[in-house]
């Protein structure tokens, strides 16, 4: 049998949707958990698997938008497809902007909830990804030693050899020999790699020096 793509909590306040969207979902393979109370799915939400939610835009008490907030301030990045019985193109637009991946206007017909949950789940496979190579690459970055890590902050603020040699109090030719071990170390060929390594890992550049624009 083959593995599950994934996993897909359902929050819906209405149990015969529930019931219905889940047995549709394993039909197609995926792992389908349904709840009908926000609590009961933060009680059981595993962050570690891949997933997404099929989450009710309208519900009494807490709704999907507010449901969707709570989330993100705990943490939980989790790709959402809401789910509503009436259009509402504002509402759609403000659940997009705050990271849903779809909306989707009951009844939904099986392929389309089908191709909105693999998407969702394609979302949350990316992310994991990376994660997993920004983890990988904070990694390389700490066998940098103290003086490469000071010549990658340099050239990342976009300076030349000679200028970072003169900020360092060093030769040009040793500002090569550690920028190539840099570049080695970090897995990189270019500059602009540097650069985009730097803003994965929220190393900030070095500060300017009077002295460059003189």
């Amino acid at each position: 049998m083959n593995a599950s793509p994934g996993t897909v909590y359902l929050l819906d306040d209405d149990p015969g949707i529930v019931k219905a969207l889940s047995r549709l979902l394993r039909t197609e393979g995926f792992e389908a958990r349904g709840y009908t109370e926000p609590a009961a799915l933060l009680a059981e939400f595993c962050a570690d698997e891949l997933n997404c939610l099929l989450l009710d835009l309208s519900m009494p008490g807490m709704g999907g938008l507010e449901f969707q907030a709570l989330l993100a301030q705990r943490g939980l990045r989790v790709p959402i497809v809401f789910l509503t019985g009436s259009g509402d193109i504002p509402t759609s637009v403000r659940a997009i902007k705050a990271g849903a991946v779809d909306f989707m206007t009951k009844p939904v017909g099986a392929e389309d909830l089908f191709r909105a949950v693999r998407l969702a789940l394609a979302h949350a496979a990316e992310h994991r990804r990376a994660i997993t190579d920004t983890a990988a690459l904070a990694a390389r970055f700490a066998t940098l030693t103290p003086r490469e890590q000071d010549v990658f902050r340099h050239v990342v603020a976009g300076k030349l050899n000679k200028q970072i040699a003169a900020d360092l109090g060093t030769g040009e030719q040793n500002i090569k020999i550690h920028r190539g071990r840099v570049m080695v170390k970090l897995g990189v060929v270019s500059v602009a790699d540097l650069v985009r390594a730097a803003e994965r890992l929220g190393v900030a550049p070095a500060a300017a020096d009077p002295r460059d624009s003189v």
